[in-house]
């Protein structure tokens, strides 16, 4: 079961590294300042999964210090932030697009 919750751990992490890869680059790519929001918004939140799927790797794989868990709450904190601002920033570059 554990070595299960490991393989979806580790690709939720590579895919969230692969997409906020692409996003970055089409973010810096994209000349329309409308497309540039939004890719760099799924950028944000693509990190911020990532920060979290980091987190719980941290927290559930390995042995439980508190210097891990900490740095584990740290990770899914920082993460949290970071798909709140890419939701908010998508919505708002969505709009600013439609207009």
């Amino acid at each position: 079961m554990t070595q299960i919750i490991q393989y979806v751990l580790y690709a939720g992490l590579i895919i969230s590294c692969i997409s906020s890869l692409v996003f970055s680059f089409r973010s810096r790519r994209s000349l329309d300042g409308a497309l540039r929001g939004l890719y760099a918004a799924k950028m944000n939140i693509s990190m911020g999964s990532m920060l979290i799927v980091l987190a719980l790797i941290q927290m559930f794989v390995f042995s439980g210090s508190s210097l891990r868990v900490v740095i584990g709450a740290l990770f899914m904190v920082l993460g949290a932030f970071n798909i709140f601002a890419g939701i908010r920033n998508h919505s708002m570059f969505s709009r600013r697009k439609a207009e």
